[in-house]
């Protein structure tokens, strides 16, 4: 009846709309340090079966080659993020540094996760007020685990292998603060993203894996760079103009399942 196509219609319109938002948020970050796209995975709802495939026909020794089954529409089955690197952007400043190849960053971020750690691929970091490597950000998380750089400190780096060196103003020797850890997951994309550049561990993605770059599958650092987004506006845009002709050839359905209703109702007067 025009009421499956009714619902049907709704939503699809509902689904579009959805991944509308997840194309706009994509857009809206494709500035973003170490920002992941998202997709939007779509997956058809029941069907109603009116017929069985296999069944014997009247016709001896054969069987409905086909079924005969309605759909009752679309849902989003999840947002899906694609990991794929983002290019890197040279700063020349010795406190950013990107990851080369698989792997976040640690840091500190108390509460938030059950084990206390969050993760990360922005990797522009600054000094806090006790001289901790933090996030540049508005929260300002450490990293995990603590490296701390004295006031005094001058030519700081950050090697490809993840030490972090300096030397005093007195001196030309350097002085080793620490060496930035790395962690990697079973499944990246059951990570949950919370805000802040940020991505917490779940039971999905698997418990993580951590130790130094260049070990066990884990990238390297590129010391005075950060991984640009991977959003390509031009994707973004055509999978835009595809969503928006969707959502119209459902409203279309819906228009035209609300006058099939219609007329059926009239002749009922």
């Amino acid at each position: 009846m025009s009421s499956v196509a009714l619902n049907s219609s709704a939503t699809g319109m509902s689904a579009l709309n959805t991944q509308l938002e997840v194309i706009a948020n994509n857009l809206a970050n494709a500035n973003t340090p170490g920002f992941k796209r998202f997709r939007a995975n779509l997956e058809d709802l029941a069907y109603i079966e009116k017929n069985q495939p296999g069944v014997e026909s009247q016709q001896v020794d054969a069987t409905r080659p086909v079924g005969l089954f309605v759909g009752l529409g679309v849902e989003v089955a999840g947002t899906q993020q694609n990991f794929t690197a983002g290019a890197p952007i040279p700063t020349g400043n010795n406190m950013d540094v990107m990851i080369d190849g698989a792997g976040y960053f640690r840091v500190n971020v108390g509460e938030q996760s059950g084990n206390g750690i969050g993760y990360t691929r922005a990797g522009s970091f600054t000094l806090d007020q006790n001289g901790r490597m933090v996030m540049a950000n508005s929260t300002g998380y450490a990293l995990e685990p603590e490296i701390v750089i004295p006031s005094e400190a001058t030519n700081v780096n950050i090697s490809n292998e993840g030490v972090v060196t300096y030397s005093l103003t007195d001196s030309t020797d350097l002085i080793e603060a620490g060496t930035i850890q790395i962690a990697n997951f079973q499944n990246s994309a059951g990570l949950a993203p919370v805000g802040e550049n940020l991505l917490l561990e779940t039971y999905a993605s698997g418990n993580e894996n951590v130790g130094d770059p260049g070990i066990d599958g884990r990238g390297r650092f590129r010391s005075q760079h950060l991984e640009g987004s991977n959003v390509d506006p031009v994707i973004e845009l055509v999978d835009l103009i595809r969503t928006q002709r969707s959502f119209e050839m459902n409203s279309q359905a819906l228009k035209a399942a609300d006058e099939s209703l219609q007329t059926v109702v009239n002749m009922s007067r």
